[in-house]
């Protein structure tokens, strides 16, 4: 089922982040965000992920099961990478999957420390594996390789790409490079317009 965005708009206070925004985001697809700041691109993933409501408008068809990255890693800090992303596995994805998968994105050698003493670029990459590995219909990418080198991107990028299999993907990202990359349908969403 497609997800469909009809409509919504969101306010916080008196700073309107979302006009009347529609949106179609095909099932089994990816789908990249840009924009420029201030746009509501965070804003409308929260909305669809369901941890923010519209003040109007409706969105549909959000599978149950979702994984995410998000702008923040938001990893347990005592926790080592395999054990970070052996929380939001199935029992059926053993340990050594999850070593194969870390490694392949450039972690070997970095698995048995916690993940607060590990760089900003390899707690990036345990979030993405950790989102990739979690059971999920959906996929949220908020813009999911800051912080890391060009060649660490490229990494990165096809081991996603390779990873993705039947989801419905949506991402934010302000790199018209990513897009490239990626291959996937583009929205951009307007700017604010200053009132006259």
């Amino acid at each position: 089922m497609d997800i469909i965005v009809s409509e919504v708009s969101k306010s916080f206070g008196s700073n309107p982040v979302l006009d009347r925004f529609s949106a179609v985001f095909p099932e089994n697809e990816l789908t990249i965000i840009m924009g420029p700041s201030g746009c509501g691109k965070t804003t409308l993933l929260n909305i669809l992920m369901g941890f923010v409501s519209p003040d109007s408008g409706s969105v549909s068809g959000v599978p149950e099961h979702k994984s995410a990255v998000f702008q923040e890693d938001r990893l347990c800090e005592s926790f080592n990478a395999v054990s970070n992303v052996r929380l939001v596995c199935d029992r059926k994805v053993d340990k050594n999957t999850i070593i194969t998968h870390l490694e392949r994105i450039g972690l070997k050698g970095s698995l048995s420390k916690p993940v607060s003493d590990l760089s900003g670029g390899m707690r990036r990459r345990v979030a993405i594996v950790r989102a990739i590995l979690a059971e999920s219909d959906v996929l949220f990418l908020d813009e999911p390789f800051k912080g890391l080198d060009d060649e660490t991107k490229k990494t990165v990028m096809q081991y996603l790409k390779d990873n993705i299999g039947k989801r419905t993907v949506i991402m934010v990202t302000h790199d018209m490079d990513e897009v490239k990359a990626l291959d996937g349908r583009l929205i951009t969403m307007p700017g604010k317009t200053d009132p006259l």
